[in-house]
């Protein structure tokens, strides 16, 4: 199964896999459009939450819109997708993400963009190749 994999003790806060991810896939950097969210934990560090491929968004789809792919990554189908939101409810970690500008939720699909902006090593993609 390919999955990005944290580590949150490398992580410096700085929030550029965060700009890079939404400029990618939502060409603009606001942070509240990236698949990724660094918060701070409360205790001098910080937590990264980012989708670790459970399915159980999927399985909560009534319209079959997420489906996992063959290297074990749930991608969500937006021309079939009725944004009903309720895979953002049901992710049991908060990892599905939605904002009001965009048509359709969304979630990390361990593409490696912000592995590849990282410069603490927070982040890796484990799995699949």
């Amino acid at each position: 199964m390919k999955k990005l994999k944290a580590n949150p003790e490398k992580c410096t806060g700085c929030g550029e896999c965060e700009e890079m991810c939404a400029l990618a896939w939502n060409d603009d950097a606001e942070k509240e459009k990236s698949a990724i969210r660094i918060y701070d934990d409360g205790k001098g560090g910080h937590k990264i939450a980012v989708c670790d491929q459970c399915g159980v968004c999927r399985a909560m789809c009534s319209m079959m819109s997420l489906a996992t792919d063959e290297m074990g990554v749930v991608r969500l189908d937006q021309k079939s997708c009725t944004g009903c939101l309720i895979c953002v409810a049901e992710c049991l970690r908060g990892y599905m993400f939605y904002h009001d500008d965009l048509p359709t939720p969304f979630k990390c699909v361990a593409c490696g963009i912000c592995v590849k902006q990282c410069q603490s090593g927070a982040l890796e993609i484990v799995g699949g190749q």
